[in-house]
């Protein structure tokens, strides 16, 4: 457990419990039939088979407690980009090209001006992910809701011969990074903590929108560079590349800059480098995992979409290891 997220009322290993409980409650599930799940539970999406050969990738997330800061400084317009981001980057980690999102918006009531920045950020997000947004949900909740909950659910597709799913990682691999913008959309209730009335002052560093790296991703993988991870870094920072593999370490010996917000908050609110590596990305908003053979190729395709992409490390064989040496840090 993070000891400053559970003060601000996180406790992440309450959240773990809470995840393996719904999980085992729906792995109870009787269908009647085989499943057509294609990827373990845990990764960043899942994929289903719909036709022989030929998977259906489907994920969904929200913009958070990130809500919250734009409604106070009365800026909505990009708050859609980050529901885009959030679950367009999930589904290209497995290899799927995006295809289309659903959103679902909550309120007290049905603020036209309001609803329509949101829309303005939802249709940028969907033009820079290359994704169509068909339709929705608009649920006017006053008793429940207080403020705007946005979140969304993406589809993608991919074959099942080329899902990603981290199995070919090995020792030696190179781990590429891409910059972030910020905070993206996680750990807001801590910034906020952290913060105080001191986040009005830097509002627009707040709500700068969650990068989507699909274009540079989906570029990467019709290329001639082997792919053998993508890691979205989100919610618990660099743990997110566990999620690719358990049997490897990753060592981080060049991590990108981090974002002078993200250091701001760090030195206001005490934060020790290894608890901020496990809440925040810290300047590395998505890690493509390549062949270190391939990684001057990568770097170089990445890099024309995200400027100050490059090699951050490299996968390890400490199984279940990541460490920043730069920081001291072992996780």
């Amino acid at each position: 457990m993070i000891d400053s997220y559970a003060a601000a009322g996180v406790d992440t290993g309450e959240a773990g419990r809470g995840i393996a409980a719904l999980v085992g409650a729906l792995g109870r599930a009787r269908l009647g039939r085989p499943s057509r799940s294609r990827l373990r539970s845990g990764h960043y999406a899942s994929v289903l088979e719909i036709a022989p050969g030929l998977g259906l990738a489907l994920s969904t997330d929200g913009v958070g407690s990130k809500l919250m800061i734009a409604e106070q400084a009365g800026k909505l317009a990009t708050v859609g980009i980050d529901c885009v981001a959030m679950n367009v980057n999930d589904i290209v980690c497995v290899g799927a090209e995006p295809i289309a999102m659903l959103d679902y918006i909550a309120v007290p009531r049905a603020n036209a001006a309001a609803l329509e920045q949101v829309g303005i950020g939802l249709a940028r997000g969907a033009e820079l992910a290359g994704i169509e947004i068909p339709g929705g949900e608009l649920a006017i909740l006053p008793e429940q809701v207080h403020g705007l909950e946005l979140s969304g659910a993406a589809v993608g597709t991919v074959a099942l011969d080329a899902v990603v799913t981290g199995t070919a990682i090995r020792p030696g691999d190179a781990l590429i990074g891409l910059p972030s913008s910020g905070f993206h959309s996680n750990g807001y209730t801590l910034v906020r903590g952290i913060l105080g009335e001191l986040a009005l002052e830097h509002t627009d560093e707040l709500l700068a929108p969650t990068v989507i790296y699909v274009a540079a991703i989906l570029e990467l993988l019709r290329s001639e560079v082997e792919v053998h991870g993508l890691a979205h870094i989100t919610g618990d920072g660099l743990l997110n590349l566990r999620r690719l593999s358990e049997t490897v370490g990753f060592e981080i010996d060049a991590p990108l800059p981090v974002p002078p917000i993200c250091a701001l908050v760090c030195e206001q609110g005490g934060l020790a480098p290894a608890e901020a590596y496990q809440v925040f990305n810290m300047g590395c908003g998505f890690i493509a995992v390549v062949p270190a053979a391939d990684s001057e190729r990568a770097v170089e395709q990445l890099a024309r979409h995200h400027e100050g992409s490059r090699q951050i490390g490299q996968v390890t064989d400490r199984a279940g290891a990541i460490t920043v040496p730069h920081h001291g840090i072992a996780l």
